[in-house]
């Protein structure tokens, strides 16, 4: 895995935590304008970051693979393979 590929996978990840640190937080304190901003922002990063890496690097999610030309799901290395 590419230096690039990784940090942009880091960068996902981290993402998809704050998002869901935000939603948890909005299940509790739903009237938080603030914090819905933050979180629909957040969210809006997170698609689009999705979409850089699945354009640059195969799908992420099963889901991803129907937009592929091919079948390469199998190719990627297992999450368990990815060095950090």
């Amino acid at each position: 895995m590419h230096r690039e590929q990784l940090e942009l996978l880091k960068r996902i990840q981290a993402l998809e935590f704050t998002a869901t640190e935000f939603n948890l937080y909005l299940d509790t304190h739903p009237g938080d304008q603030r914090a819905f901003i933050d979180f629909s922002n957040t969210v809006r990063e997170l698609e689009q970051q999705k979409e850089l890496y699945t354009r640059n690097y195969g799908p992420l999610i099963v889901d991803d693979t129907a937009r592929q030309p091919c079948w390469n799901w199998i190719d990627d290395p297992w999450p368990w393979e990815i060095e950090y």
